[in-house]
Formats: C-alpha cells, structure tokens, sequence
C-alpha cells in the first residue's frame, strides 16, 4: 500500500487569547485548544474499466493519524476487511488550497475488493460527538464481524486493569494541552501500554487505532484490550467487536445498547474506571477478582 503525506499537516492544536476569571480577578492568558476540523473521505473503487470515485463520509476530526481514521472506518463499516484490499491513500490533490487538501483524503482500492454497495448510499455524516449513529439492527453488525471473539479469554487480573487510567492520564499529550480531546488507548493482556490515539471524536480515536492495528497486520486484537476516556456507546463496543477486541473499558458510563450488544458479542465491558473501582456490565469471566 503506498501512502502519501501532506507537505505542512495541520495542527493538533491551537493557541487563542482568552480572559480568565477566577474570584475578583480577570487576566489575559493564552490558552490550548483541540482542532477540529473537517476530513472527507472518498473512495475509489470497481473494476479498471468502470472505475467510480465517490465521497463516502465527512467526519469532524483532530488533524493527525489521518490515514489510520480512513482505514480504521473502512474496516468498521465492513467496506474493507485487510490491508491488502487498499491499494493507495492519499491527500486530494484536486483541492485548490493546502488547507482544504488535507481536509479531503482518497482511498484507492483494489478493483477486485466487494462489498454492499447500498453502504456507499448511506451519506454518511459523523459528529465529535455520537459517530456514525442509527444502525438499522445489531444484528447487521454480526453479518459484519470479521472475528469471532473466544469466550472466557484472556483472562486479566483486576490489579492490571486499575493501573490503565493512570497510563492513559500519562500518555494523553493533546488532552495536557487542551483537556479537550478523547483518546483510545491499546494494551497488552498484561497491562503493557501499546499505543493511543487522541480525537475530538471518541468514535475517531478508536478507529485510528484500529487504523493503525490494520495497517500494522495486528488484526484480530485478540489478546489486548482498549481503554477509552469517555463513555462506551454502542459504536464503540461495535467498532471493538469488528477489530476482535475482547476487553472494552471505558472512564465513563456505558448506554443501555452498548450493554446489550456487549452481552451478544462476548465482549466484556467495563465501565466507570477509577483508580480502584470499576463495574463489569458483561461478560466478567475474563476478569479475575479474586
């Protein structure tokens, strides 16, 4: 797969002059925001002869692990099922400005890759907030699912399982800067720290991990599970069953679906994690607590 990079990328963050107010003061300071800006996504697909190219999604994202956001939601929304079904990722080069260029991205398949063609039609437009919403059934998502996950493991000690938050407070460059930004982080069943990937978007930050996963050849994740710093929502529990993610914690609360598509799938889903606490909500015969 042959991938291109943009000359000057876009920032993750930017500096703005603000007022502060604290009790009976109010001081001028710079301060750190998290970019969000948008990134559209287009495909290139079909046969030599009658190829199309077509603009699949718009998502508001922060700038950074681009190629992994595109793969990554390919991958989730069952467009693509391997690196190799890629053949090139790169910048639009028919936009007319530097900015506007690296807020377009194609994605050139191989003429030989199949998938729905309805999903193409779906005008697909994702939020910071809620990703792709309004999936007609949980049941299409396991017509999807690429792996199946292995009931009962692994098997992670609860002693591992309070030390992510702490790595991911650590590893959360943008959110020090900002205190605005979501993050997906990726561990061993051991706890070791893999890597993070930090979004405006809960549902981008994961799937710049899966992304990365993808194009690393690491998929199934069958052995790892992902911390996320915000709420586990039904996308995220579907975008961690597509990669084979066994093990899903969140720092906040999980939505009803998002429970019961847990308990369906075999995934084990963890929710409020604090730094000695958590509630299991599926699944907890991977977790040992003894």
């Amino acid at each position: 797969m042959k991938q291109k990079t943009p000359h000057q990328p876009l920032k993750e963050t930017l500096e703005v002059s603000i007022q502060k107010v604290a009790d009976n003061q109010c001081i001028t300071i710079v301060d750190q925001l998290a970019v969000e800006e948008p990134l559209e996504i287009k495909l290139a697909y079909g046969s030599q002869a009658k190829r199309q190219r077509k603009s699949i999604a718009v998502t508001m994202r922060t700038p950074g692990h681009d190629f992994e956001l595109a793969v990554g939601f390919l991958f989730t929304e069952a467009i693509i099922g391997k690196p190799e079904d890629v053949v090139t990722l790169k910048y639009d080069a028919t936009q007319a400005s530097q900015q506007s260029k690296e807020n377009s991205l194609m994605v050139e398949l191989k003429a030989n890759v199949q998938f729905n063609q309805d999903q193409l039609n779906r005008n697909f437009y994702t939020t910071s907030s809620c990703g792709v919403c309004g999936k007609s059934s949980i049941d299409m998502v396991f017509q999807h699912s690429c792996y199946q996950l292995i009931s009962g493991k692994p098997v992670i000690q609860k002693s591992v399982i309070y030390q992510l938050l702490e790595t991911l407070d650590s590893q959360q460059t943008v959110f020090q800067l900002t205190g605005g930004i979501h993050a997906a982080a990726l561990f061993s069943s051991t706890g070791k720290f893999q890597y993070l990937c930090e979004d405006v978007g809960r549902h981008n930050a994961l799937d710049k991990l899966i992304g990365k996963a993808l194009l690393n050849e690491q998929l199934p994740l069958k052995d790892c599970m992902v911390l996320v710093s915000g709420r586990a929502s039904f996308e995220l529990v579907q975008k961690a069953v597509m990669a084979g993610i066994p093990i899903l914690a969140a720092v906040g609360a999980p939505s009803s679906l998002a429970v019961e598509f847990a308990k369906e799938s075999g995934l084990t889903l963890i929710g409020f994690l604090k730094k000695n606490k958590f509630n299991i909500y599926s699944n907890p015969e991977r977790i040992e607590t003894d």
